[in-house]
């Protein structure tokens, strides 16, 4: 009778040892979940401010960029204002061109 007693304390130590080592990778499970949830939570925060810090960025590099283009335009356009046409001139030398070649 020694040993059925034995053996079913054994039964019984071994039984609450597996519902322990059980709830400890029950609790291990939910802390790596609850761990990566938050890690992926903040990896998105940092993710969206840097996007919005580059969008940011890049917003104004394009409108520098515009107003640099529309003053270089505006100064061609003067210069091209500035520069006389002499279409006689034009026309004799396209004549004596047109001559040459035919």
């Amino acid at each position: 009778m020694d040993n059925v007693n034995t053996l079913d304390n054994l039964l019984q130590i071994e039984a609450k040892a597996a519902a322990l080592v059980n709830d400890a990778q029950t609790e291990a499970d939910r802390r790596i979940h609850d761990s990566e949830e938050k890690n992926h939570r903040a990896y998105e925060e940092r993710y969206k401010v840097e996007v919005q810090r580059q969008e940011a960025a890049l917003q104004k590099v394009k409108e520098k960029t515009k107003i640099q283009y529309q003053e270089e335009l505006e100064k061609y356009r003067e210069e091209l204002s500035k520069v006389e046409v002499n279409t006689e001139r034009f026309s004799s030398l396209l004549n004596e061109y047109l001559a040459a070649k035919g």
